[in-house]
Protein backbone atom coordinates (compact mmCIF):
# COMPACT_ATOMS: atom_id res chain seq x y z
CA UNK A 1 0.00 0.00 0.00
CA UNK A 2 0.83 3.37 -0.70
CA UNK A 3 0.34 7.00 0.57
CA UNK A 4 -0.56 10.63 -0.52
CA UNK A 5 -0.15 13.06 2.38
CA UNK A 6 -2.60 14.84 3.70
CA UNK A 7 -1.51 18.38 5.11
CA UNK A 8 -3.58 20.44 7.44
CA UNK A 9 -2.39 23.60 8.59
CA UNK A 10 -2.33 23.64 12.58
CA UNK A 11 -4.68 26.24 14.57
CA UNK A 12 -7.75 26.29 12.04
CA UNK A 13 -5.67 27.62 9.18
CA UNK A 14 -7.15 26.14 6.04
CA UNK A 15 -5.79 23.50 4.26
CA UNK A 16 -2.43 22.96 2.17
CA UNK A 17 -2.83 20.99 -0.98
CA UNK A 18 -0.01 22.15 -3.14
CA UNK A 19 3.40 20.33 -3.60
CA UNK A 20 6.01 21.08 -5.37
CA UNK A 21 9.87 21.43 -5.47
CA UNK A 22 12.41 23.61 -7.01
CA UNK A 23 14.45 21.69 -9.67
CA UNK A 24 17.25 23.88 -11.15
CA UNK A 25 17.59 23.29 -15.41
CA UNK A 26 20.57 21.62 -17.01
CA UNK A 27 22.76 23.18 -19.30
CA UNK A 28 20.97 23.38 -22.41
CA UNK A 29 22.30 21.32 -25.73
CA UNK A 30 23.64 18.42 -23.55
CA UNK A 31 24.23 15.71 -26.38
CA UNK A 32 21.99 12.72 -26.58
CA UNK A 33 22.36 9.93 -29.12
CA UNK A 34 18.73 10.87 -30.92
CA UNK A 35 18.96 14.65 -30.88
CA UNK A 36 20.55 17.65 -28.59
CA UNK A 37 18.55 17.90 -25.79
CA UNK A 38 17.09 21.31 -25.04
CA UNK A 39 14.72 21.56 -22.10
CA UNK A 40 12.38 19.47 -19.47
CA UNK A 41 9.13 20.17 -17.99
CA UNK A 42 9.33 19.20 -14.31
CA UNK A 43 6.83 19.33 -11.21
CA UNK A 44 7.81 22.97 -10.67
CA UNK A 45 5.86 24.03 -13.52
CA UNK A 46 2.78 23.22 -11.53
CA UNK A 47 1.38 25.13 -8.57
CA UNK A 48 -1.33 23.08 -6.79
CA UNK A 49 1.05 19.51 -7.26
CA UNK A 50 2.18 16.69 -5.22
CA UNK A 51 5.15 14.25 -5.70
CA UNK A 52 5.85 11.16 -3.84
CA UNK A 53 8.33 8.52 -5.00
CA UNK A 54 7.13 4.49 -4.47
CA UNK A 55 9.83 2.14 -4.53
CA UNK A 56 8.25 -1.29 -4.57
CA UNK A 57 9.09 -5.37 -4.60
CA UNK A 58 6.49 -8.36 -3.68
CA UNK A 59 4.73 -6.86 -0.73
CA UNK A 60 7.60 -4.45 0.50
CA UNK A 61 6.86 -0.45 -0.18
CA UNK A 62 8.86 2.43 0.38
CA UNK A 63 7.16 6.02 0.27
CA UNK A 64 8.81 9.14 -0.26
CA UNK A 65 6.67 12.35 0.79
CA UNK A 66 8.16 15.62 -0.68
CA UNK A 67 6.54 18.72 1.32
CA UNK A 68 7.08 22.32 0.10
CA UNK A 69 5.00 24.25 3.00
CA UNK A 70 5.86 27.58 3.25
CA UNK A 71 5.08 29.49 6.28
CA UNK A 72 5.11 29.04 9.92
CA UNK A 73 6.18 25.90 10.68
CA UNK A 74 3.99 25.92 14.02
CA UNK A 75 1.09 25.71 11.72
CA UNK A 76 1.89 22.62 9.61
CA UNK A 77 0.80 19.14 10.13
CA UNK A 78 0.69 15.83 7.73
CA UNK A 79 -1.86 13.17 8.08
CA UNK A 80 -1.12 10.02 6.54
CA UNK A 81 -3.56 6.29 6.42
CA UNK A 82 -0.76 3.72 6.90
CA UNK A 83 -1.41 -0.41 6.56
CA UNK A 84 0.58 -0.72 9.72
CA UNK A 85 1.26 0.65 13.09
CA UNK A 86 5.22 1.50 12.29
CA UNK A 87 7.78 1.30 14.11
CA UNK A 88 11.06 3.81 14.62
CA UNK A 89 13.27 2.32 12.17
CA UNK A 90 10.56 1.98 9.21
CA UNK A 91 10.68 6.16 9.19
CA UNK A 92 13.31 8.00 8.21
CA UNK A 93 13.98 11.42 6.74
CA UNK A 94 16.09 12.15 3.49
CA UNK A 95 17.15 15.24 0.96
CA UNK A 96 15.13 16.53 -1.17
CA UNK A 97 17.82 16.82 -3.77
CA UNK A 98 18.03 13.17 -4.42
CA UNK A 99 13.95 13.45 -5.57
CA UNK A 100 14.56 16.21 -7.69
CA UNK A 101 17.01 14.32 -9.58
CA UNK A 102 14.87 11.70 -10.35
CA UNK A 103 12.29 14.32 -11.22
CA UNK A 104 14.42 15.97 -13.65
CA UNK A 105 15.73 12.30 -15.06
CA UNK A 106 11.89 11.32 -16.14
CA UNK A 107 10.28 14.65 -16.80
CA UNK A 108 9.04 15.24 -20.45
CA UNK A 109 11.57 17.02 -22.60
CA UNK A 110 12.24 18.82 -25.91
CA UNK A 111 15.26 17.72 -27.96
CA UNK A 112 16.15 19.70 -31.04
CA UNK A 113 17.48 18.24 -34.83
CA UNK A 114 19.73 20.09 -37.49
CA UNK A 115 19.13 19.29 -41.25
CA UNK A 116 22.22 18.58 -42.96
CA UNK A 117 22.80 20.26 -46.65
CA UNK A 118 20.91 18.72 -49.31
CA UNK A 119 23.40 19.47 -51.54
CA UNK A 120 25.35 17.03 -50.17
CA UNK A 121 22.52 13.84 -50.66
CA UNK A 122 22.36 13.03 -46.34
CA UNK A 123 19.31 11.67 -45.69
CA UNK A 124 17.84 13.17 -42.49
CA UNK A 125 17.43 10.99 -40.03
CA UNK A 126 14.52 10.39 -38.55
CA UNK A 127 13.49 9.50 -34.60
CA UNK A 128 13.11 5.85 -33.62
CA UNK A 129 12.30 6.85 -30.99
CA UNK A 130 1.47 18.83 9.48
CA UNK A 131 3.90 20.60 12.53
CA UNK A 132 4.35 21.30 15.82
CA UNK A 133 2.93 23.72 17.87
CA UNK A 134 4.82 26.55 19.89
CA UNK A 135 3.14 25.49 22.61
CA UNK A 136 4.30 21.36 22.64
CA UNK A 137 0.97 19.15 22.56
CA UNK A 138 0.93 17.67 25.82
CA UNK A 139 1.98 13.79 26.31
CA UNK A 140 1.84 10.87 28.26
CA UNK A 141 -1.20 9.70 30.71
CA UNK A 142 -3.57 12.44 30.31
CA UNK A 143 -3.44 12.85 26.34
CA UNK A 144 -4.08 8.71 25.97
CA UNK A 145 -6.56 9.12 28.84
CA UNK A 146 -8.83 11.94 26.34
CA UNK A 147 -7.88 9.75 22.92
CA UNK A 148 -8.99 6.48 24.95
CA UNK A 149 -12.51 8.11 25.97
CA UNK A 150 -12.50 8.78 22.32
CA UNK A 151 -11.76 5.62 20.84
CA UNK A 152 -8.32 6.43 19.76
CA UNK A 153 -5.29 4.25 20.55
CA UNK A 154 -1.37 6.40 20.50
CA UNK A 155 0.05 3.24 18.82
CA UNK A 156 3.14 4.41 18.55
CA UNK A 157 5.61 7.94 18.94
CA UNK A 158 8.66 8.72 17.63
CA UNK A 159 11.09 11.98 16.97
CA UNK A 160 12.73 11.17 13.37
CA UNK A 161 14.76 14.19 12.45
CA UNK A 162 12.76 17.18 12.44
CA UNK A 163 9.56 15.19 12.84
CA UNK A 164 7.20 14.58 16.17
CA UNK A 165 5.66 11.63 14.82
CA UNK A 166 2.81 9.66 16.40
CA UNK A 167 1.50 6.60 14.94
CA UNK A 168 -3.01 6.34 15.50
CA UNK A 169 -5.66 4.30 15.54
CA UNK A 170 -9.44 4.59 16.00
CA UNK A 171 -12.41 2.74 16.42
CA UNK A 172 -14.44 5.09 14.74
CA UNK A 173 -14.02 8.25 12.29
CA UNK A 174 -16.29 10.81 14.82
CA UNK A 175 -13.65 10.38 17.84
CA UNK A 176 -10.86 10.64 15.61
CA UNK A 177 -12.24 13.60 13.82
CA UNK A 178 -12.76 15.15 17.29
CA UNK A 179 -9.50 14.33 18.95
CA UNK A 180 -7.19 15.66 15.99
CA UNK A 181 -9.30 19.15 16.19
CA UNK A 182 -8.94 19.11 20.02
CA UNK A 183 -5.47 18.83 19.51
CA UNK A 184 -4.53 21.57 16.88
CA UNK A 185 -5.67 20.12 13.49
CA UNK A 186 -8.27 21.91 11.54
CA UNK A 187 -9.92 19.00 10.05
CA UNK A 188 -13.27 19.77 7.91
CA UNK A 189 -16.06 18.54 8.41
CA UNK A 190 -15.91 16.89 5.27
CA UNK A 191 -13.18 14.28 6.37
CA UNK A 192 -15.31 12.25 8.64
CA UNK A 193 -16.36 10.50 5.88
CA UNK A 194 -13.37 9.88 4.11
CA UNK A 195 -11.89 9.21 7.68
CA UNK A 196 -14.81 6.62 8.19
CA UNK A 197 -13.89 4.20 5.43
CA UNK A 198 -10.19 3.80 6.48
CA UNK A 199 -10.95 2.96 10.03
CA UNK A 200 -13.40 -0.11 8.79
CA UNK A 201 -10.40 -1.16 6.93
CA UNK A 202 -8.27 -0.93 10.00
CA UNK A 203 -6.09 1.84 8.33
CA UNK A 204 -3.80 3.90 10.30
CA UNK A 205 -2.57 7.35 10.79
CA UNK A 206 0.97 8.84 10.60
CA UNK A 207 0.43 12.11 12.19
CA UNK A 208 3.72 14.17 11.65
CA UNK A 209 4.39 17.55 12.92
CA UNK A 210 7.88 19.84 13.35
CA UNK A 211 9.79 19.48 16.17
CA UNK A 212 11.04 23.34 16.18
CA UNK A 213 14.43 22.83 18.09
CA UNK A 214 15.14 19.56 15.94
CA UNK A 215 14.15 22.15 12.55
CA UNK A 216 16.48 24.71 13.89
CA UNK A 217 19.50 22.03 14.30
CA UNK A 218 19.19 20.93 10.19
CA UNK A 219 19.87 24.92 9.48
CA UNK A 220 17.79 24.62 6.76
CA UNK A 221 14.60 26.37 5.59
CA UNK A 222 13.08 23.79 3.83
CA UNK A 223 11.22 20.69 5.27
CA UNK A 224 13.03 17.66 4.13
CA UNK A 225 10.92 14.69 2.66
CA UNK A 226 10.05 11.64 5.18
CA UNK A 227 9.73 8.01 4.02
CA UNK A 228 8.13 5.29 5.82
CA UNK A 229 8.48 1.63 4.98
CA UNK A 230 6.16 -1.14 5.64
CA UNK A 231 5.01 -4.75 4.23
CA UNK A 232 1.36 -4.94 2.79
CA UNK A 233 -0.10 -6.67 -0.15
CA UNK A 234 -2.26 -3.98 -1.18
CA UNK A 235 -0.45 -1.53 -3.13
CA UNK A 236 -2.17 1.64 -3.24
CA UNK A 237 -2.48 5.33 -3.08
CA UNK A 238 -4.46 7.32 -0.75
CA UNK A 239 -5.69 10.56 -2.49
CA UNK A 240 -9.13 11.34 -0.95
CA UNK A 241 -8.26 13.40 1.87
CA UNK A 242 -6.06 16.07 -0.40
CA UNK A 243 -9.37 16.69 -1.89
CA UNK A 244 -11.33 17.86 1.03
CA UNK A 245 -10.04 21.49 1.04
CA UNK A 246 -8.53 21.48 -2.26
CA UNK A 247 -9.56 24.84 -4.14
CA UNK A 248 -10.19 22.99 -7.51
CA UNK A 249 -8.46 19.82 -9.16
CA UNK A 250 -4.66 19.62 -7.99
CA UNK A 251 -1.88 17.29 -10.00
CA UNK A 252 0.04 14.75 -8.26
CA UNK A 253 3.04 13.30 -9.92
CA UNK A 254 3.85 9.41 -8.60
CA UNK A 255 7.66 8.59 -9.51
CA UNK A 256 7.82 4.79 -8.89
CA UNK A 257 10.61 2.28 -9.06
CA UNK A 258 10.33 -1.13 -9.20
CA UNK A 259 12.22 -4.05 -10.39
CA UNK A 260 9.95 -6.22 -13.20
CA UNK A 261 8.69 -3.19 -15.31
CA UNK A 262 6.63 -0.46 -15.30
CA UNK A 263 3.24 0.22 -12.78
CA UNK A 264 -0.34 1.29 -13.98
CA UNK A 265 -3.51 2.22 -12.35
CA UNK A 266 -6.13 -0.85 -12.06
CA UNK A 267 -9.21 1.04 -11.25
CA UNK A 268 -8.41 3.88 -13.28
CA UNK A 269 -7.26 3.67 -17.47
CA UNK A 270 -3.25 4.89 -17.53
CA UNK A 271 -3.34 6.17 -21.22
CA UNK A 272 0.30 7.56 -22.55
CA UNK A 273 1.37 11.34 -23.13
CA UNK A 274 1.18 12.27 -26.79
CA UNK A 275 4.78 12.33 -27.80
CA UNK A 276 7.36 11.78 -30.66
CA UNK A 277 5.65 15.40 -32.36
CA UNK A 278 7.78 17.98 -34.74
CA UNK A 279 6.96 21.23 -33.05
CA UNK A 280 7.51 24.82 -34.29
CA UNK A 281 11.09 26.25 -33.56
CA UNK A 282 9.13 29.16 -30.84
CA UNK A 283 8.42 26.44 -28.71
CA UNK A 284 12.24 26.57 -27.57
CA UNK A 285 11.37 29.62 -25.38
CA UNK A 286 7.72 28.49 -24.35
CA UNK A 287 8.21 24.75 -23.54
CA UNK A 288 6.77 25.12 -19.84
CA UNK A 289 3.49 26.56 -21.35
CA UNK A 290 3.21 24.11 -24.41
CA UNK A 291 3.38 21.25 -22.21
CA UNK A 292 1.16 22.68 -19.59
CA UNK A 293 -1.35 23.55 -22.16
CA UNK A 294 -1.12 20.39 -23.55
CA UNK A 295 -1.32 18.26 -20.62
CA UNK A 296 -4.42 20.02 -19.60
CA UNK A 297 -5.76 19.08 -23.32
CA UNK A 298 -5.01 15.20 -22.34
CA UNK A 299 -6.78 16.01 -19.56
CA UNK A 300 -9.76 17.24 -20.72
CA UNK A 301 -9.74 14.24 -23.68
CA UNK A 302 -9.64 12.00 -21.42
CA UNK A 303 -12.65 13.73 -18.86
CA UNK A 304 -9.91 13.66 -16.51
CA UNK A 305 -10.58 10.38 -15.45
CA UNK A 306 -7.71 8.89 -16.22
CA UNK A 307 -3.37 8.86 -15.30
CA UNK A 308 -1.13 9.64 -17.52
CA UNK A 309 2.07 7.90 -18.54
CA UNK A 310 5.09 10.53 -18.91
CA UNK A 311 8.00 8.64 -18.43
CA UNK A 312 8.95 4.40 -18.36
CA UNK A 313 12.53 3.39 -18.89
CA UNK A 314 14.99 1.41 -17.47
CA UNK A 315 17.16 2.52 -15.02
CA UNK A 316 20.51 1.79 -16.69
CA UNK A 317 20.06 4.42 -19.61
CA UNK A 318 18.59 7.39 -21.55
CA UNK A 319 17.91 8.82 -24.76
CA UNK A 320 17.86 11.89 -24.77
CA UNK A 321 19.27 12.41 -21.23
CA UNK A 322 17.43 14.81 -19.32
CA UNK A 323 19.52 14.66 -16.23
CA UNK A 324 22.25 11.51 -15.59
CA UNK A 325 20.69 8.37 -14.29
CA UNK A 326 20.74 8.17 -10.50
CA UNK A 327 23.77 6.42 -8.78
CA UNK A 328 23.06 3.19 -6.66
CA UNK A 329 23.53 5.46 -3.32
CA UNK A 330 20.81 7.26 -4.35
CA UNK A 331 18.06 4.64 -5.03
CA UNK A 332 19.20 2.60 -2.21
CA UNK A 333 18.34 6.13 -0.36
CA UNK A 334 14.90 5.84 -2.12
CA UNK A 335 13.78 2.68 -1.07
CA UNK A 336 15.38 0.55 -3.52
CA UNK A 337 16.33 -2.11 -1.60
CA UNK A 338 16.49 -5.36 -4.11
CA UNK A 339 19.73 -4.45 -5.56
CA UNK A 340 22.18 -4.83 -2.81
CA UNK A 341 23.77 -8.59 -2.83
CA UNK A 342 21.57 -11.52 -1.27
CA UNK A 343 18.46 -9.08 -0.41
CA UNK A 344 16.65 -11.88 -0.02
CA UNK A 345 18.26 -13.24 2.92
CA UNK A 346 16.42 -12.80 6.08
CA UNK A 347 18.21 -10.02 8.45
CA UNK A 348 15.69 -8.22 10.40
CA UNK A 349 14.24 -6.54 7.36
CA UNK A 350 17.38 -4.86 6.37
CA UNK A 351 15.86 -3.00 3.69
CA UNK A 352 14.62 -0.83 6.00
CA UNK A 353 17.55 0.60 7.19
CA UNK A 354 19.53 3.17 5.31
CA UNK A 355 21.35 5.65 6.56
CA UNK A 356 19.88 9.03 7.33
CA UNK A 357 22.75 10.87 5.64
CA UNK A 358 23.23 14.13 3.55
CA UNK A 359 23.13 13.55 -0.16
CA UNK A 360 25.68 15.19 -2.41
CA UNK A 361 24.21 17.65 -4.74
CA UNK A 362 25.98 16.45 -7.82
CA UNK A 363 25.27 12.43 -9.20
CA UNK A 364 27.29 10.83 -11.98
CA UNK A 365 25.66 8.05 -14.18
CA UNK A 366 25.73 4.59 -12.09
CA UNK A 367 28.39 2.23 -13.45
CA UNK A 368 29.45 -1.28 -12.56
CA UNK A 369 26.50 -3.39 -14.28
CA UNK A 370 22.30 -4.01 -14.54
CA UNK A 371 20.91 -1.63 -11.89
CA UNK A 372 17.65 -3.97 -12.27
CA UNK A 373 15.26 -0.53 -11.61
CA UNK A 374 12.42 0.30 -13.47
CA UNK A 375 11.49 3.76 -13.61
CA UNK A 376 7.68 4.99 -14.18
CA UNK A 377 5.90 8.28 -14.32
CA UNK A 378 2.80 8.88 -13.48
CA UNK A 379 0.62 12.12 -13.85
CA UNK A 380 -2.57 12.85 -12.52
CA UNK A 381 -4.73 15.92 -12.44
CA UNK A 382 -7.70 14.85 -10.10
CA UNK A 383 -10.45 16.00 -7.68
CA UNK A 384 -13.07 14.54 -5.82
CA UNK A 385 -15.84 14.35 -8.25
CA UNK A 386 -13.83 12.84 -10.86
CA UNK A 387 -11.30 10.51 -9.05
CA UNK A 388 -13.63 9.53 -6.00
CA UNK A 389 -11.61 6.22 -5.25
CA UNK A 390 -7.78 5.87 -4.19
CA UNK A 391 -5.28 4.73 -6.61
CA UNK A 392 -4.95 1.15 -6.89
CA UNK A 393 -1.85 -0.24 -8.30
CA UNK A 394 -0.10 -3.01 -10.22
CA UNK A 395 3.34 -4.03 -11.10
CA UNK A 396 3.53 -4.82 -14.85
CA UNK A 397 6.10 -6.78 -16.45
CA UNK A 398 5.83 -4.50 -19.36
CA UNK A 399 9.41 -3.13 -19.92
CA UNK A 400 9.33 -1.36 -22.96
CA UNK A 401 10.75 2.37 -22.98
CA UNK A 402 7.97 5.06 -23.36
CA UNK A 403 9.02 9.12 -22.53
CA UNK A 404 7.22 12.19 -23.26
CA UNK A 405 9.60 13.41 -25.81
CA UNK A 406 8.73 16.75 -28.27
CA UNK A 407 10.80 17.52 -31.39
CA UNK A 408 12.26 20.68 -33.21
CA UNK A 409 14.14 19.96 -36.43
CA UNK A 410 16.38 23.02 -37.65
CA UNK A 411 15.94 24.05 -41.27
CA UNK A 412 19.87 23.60 -43.14
CA UNK A 413 20.73 27.78 -43.70
CA UNK A 414 23.68 27.15 -45.45
CA UNK A 415 25.38 29.11 -48.40
CA UNK A 416 25.06 26.35 -50.96
CA UNK A 417 22.95 25.81 -53.85
CA UNK A 418 21.93 23.72 -55.73
CA UNK A 419 18.44 21.18 -57.58
CA UNK A 420 18.50 19.22 -53.99
CA UNK A 421 18.41 22.52 -52.02
CA UNK A 422 15.67 23.68 -54.33
CA UNK A 423 13.59 20.84 -53.82
CA UNK A 424 14.18 20.46 -50.46
CA UNK A 425 13.18 24.26 -49.73
CA UNK A 426 10.08 23.58 -51.91
CA UNK A 427 9.11 21.30 -49.28
CA UNK A 428 9.52 23.03 -45.99
CA UNK A 429 5.88 25.47 -46.35
CA UNK A 430 4.70 21.76 -46.28
CA UNK A 431 6.65 20.59 -43.09
CA UNK A 432 6.05 24.14 -41.18
CA UNK A 433 2.47 23.27 -41.60
CA UNK A 434 2.49 20.30 -40.28
CA UNK A 435 4.28 21.45 -37.39
CA UNK A 436 1.60 24.11 -36.93
CA UNK A 437 -1.19 21.43 -36.89
CA UNK A 438 0.86 19.64 -34.53
CA UNK A 439 0.82 22.18 -32.09
CA UNK A 440 -2.62 23.72 -32.65
CA UNK A 441 -4.03 19.77 -31.80
CA UNK A 442 -1.73 19.41 -28.78
CA UNK A 443 -2.05 22.39 -26.70
CA UNK A 444 -5.70 23.92 -28.53
CA UNK A 445 -3.69 27.24 -28.92
CA UNK A 446 -4.84 29.62 -32.36
CA UNK A 447 -3.50 28.01 -35.37
CA UNK A 448 -3.02 31.40 -36.77
CA UNK A 449 -0.92 32.81 -33.93
CA UNK A 450 0.68 30.00 -34.26
CA UNK A 451 1.81 30.45 -37.84
CA UNK A 452 2.53 34.29 -37.57
CA UNK A 453 5.08 33.06 -34.62
CA UNK A 454 6.79 30.33 -36.64
CA UNK A 455 7.14 33.10 -39.11
CA UNK A 456 8.88 35.90 -36.85
CA UNK A 457 10.84 32.47 -35.89
CA UNK A 458 12.00 32.68 -39.53
CA UNK A 459 9.78 29.13 -40.18
CA UNK A 460 8.29 31.33 -43.54
CA UNK A 461 5.61 29.87 -45.45
CA UNK A 462 6.08 30.88 -48.66
CA UNK A 463 8.80 29.17 -50.96
CA UNK A 464 11.71 31.11 -50.66
CA UNK A 465 12.66 31.51 -54.65
CA UNK A 466 16.59 30.68 -55.65
CA UNK A 467 18.30 30.06 -58.61
CA UNK A 468 20.59 27.21 -59.14
CA UNK A 469 24.56 27.93 -60.36
CA UNK A 470 24.86 27.59 -63.81
CA UNK A 471 25.55 24.05 -64.81
CA UNK A 472 29.14 24.66 -65.86
CA UNK A 473 30.33 27.10 -62.44
CA UNK A 474 30.06 23.25 -60.98
CA UNK A 475 32.93 22.12 -63.20
CA UNK A 476 35.62 24.47 -61.86
CA UNK A 477 34.27 24.99 -58.27
CA UNK A 478 32.97 28.80 -58.59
Amino acid sequence: MSLIPSIFRHKGVQAVTALSAFITLLPLATFAFCGFYVAKADTQLFNQASKVVLARHDNKTVITMVNDYEGDLNEFAMVVPVPTVLKREQIHVTDNAIVDHLDAYTAPRLVEYFDSNPCQRYEIMEDTMVMRSAAPMPKGASIQKRANSLGVQIEAEYTVGEYDILILSAKESGGLQTWLNENGYNVPPKARQVLGSYVKQGIKFFVAKINLDEQAKTGSTFLRPLQVAFESPKFMLPIRLGTINAKGPQDLFILALTKDGRIETTNYRTVKLPTGMDVPLFVKDEFGEFYKDMFTEQVKKNNMTSVILEYAWNMNWCDPCAADPLSKKELQELGVFWNRPNFETPDTQPWLRRPNRPMPTRRFAPSGGAQQVFVTRLHVRYDAEHFPQDLQFQETKDKSNFQGRYVLRHPYNGEETCQARTEYEKGLPARFEKEAQNLARLTGWDINTIRSKMDSHGQSFSVRQTEPKPWYQWLWGK
